[in-house]
């Protein structure tokens, strides 16, 4: 079974909590739902799995435990998260906007509004997620701030970590904690990162995303058997 893009996606999702050991994942988006998930099944067994209101679950679906919404806030508050967000518009230092599109004050296109970016971004690890690397996502400026990259707070819980695209992974690596491609997917070059990138990358060491495994890949298939993912991961 070879891996589609989607399927390496996915497993660069799951790759985001390597390491993580007993936190809670909120994942936003069905690839990183199934990161999330696979990285539980394989190497982050402790990793805590949320559908998003108030249930714990199992990697498979199987209530665990309780968490009421009153207490998500404490976990927040304690950095013991790593949200995976969508992003309208993300910019070098990792400033995403997911609010509105042209000025706060008269937008040309409102979108979901700040919600719980500007508190994510600051109190514990933030990833992102974005299905479609185009120059319309990534911007030298960002319209509205919602979620607080490296030029405007500093600190020891703000950890804007990384940016999963269909083209690459990214990190905040370079200089002055703007943006590194840290990898390509296969069959992406640089040049094409790059061409669909509004504003320099650091562009230093750039290896090949890793492929999954054969035991992933037979994961996956159990995970999503309607292969959905294919659906929301441009080839």
């Amino acid at each position: 079974m070879s891996a589609t893009r989607a399927d390496v996606c996915a497993v660069a999702c799951a790759d985001l909590f390597r390491g993580a050991g007993e936190i809670l994942a909120s994942p936003m988006g069905l690839v990183p739902s199934l990161g999330a998930r696979l990285a539980r099944l394989t190497f982050e067994p402790d990793l805590l799995l949320s559908d998003g209101e108030a249930t714990l679950l199992s990697a498979a679906g199987e209530v665990e435990g309780w968490l009421p919404y009153r207490a998500v806030f404490d976990v927040v508050a304690h950095g013991r998260r790593h949200v995976v967000m969508g992003a309208n518009q993300l910019d070098r230092y990792g400033n995403q906007n997911i609010s509105c599109i042209g000025s706060h004050k008269q937008p040309t296109r409102q979108l979901l509004g700040f919600r719980g970016a500007p508190g994510n971004t600051v109190n514990h690890r933030t990833s992102y997620w974005v299905p479609r690397h185009s120059p319309r996502v990534f911007v030298p400026a960002v319209d509205v701030v919602s979620g607080v990259g490296y030029d405007r707070v500093g600190g020891p819980y703000h950890d804007v970590y990384r940016v999963v695209t269909n083209l690459g992974v990214l990190d905040f690596g370079g200089p002055l904690r703007t943006m590194r491609l840290v990898s390509v997917h296969p069959g992406v070059s640089v040049a094409e990162v790059e061409e669909q990138t509004a504003f320099p990358l650091c562009v230093d060491g750039v290896e090949p995303t890793r492929s999954p495994s054969p035991a992933e890949l037979d994961l996956l298939s159990t995970l999503d058997p309607s292969v959905a993912r294919e659906r929301e991961v441009p080839a």
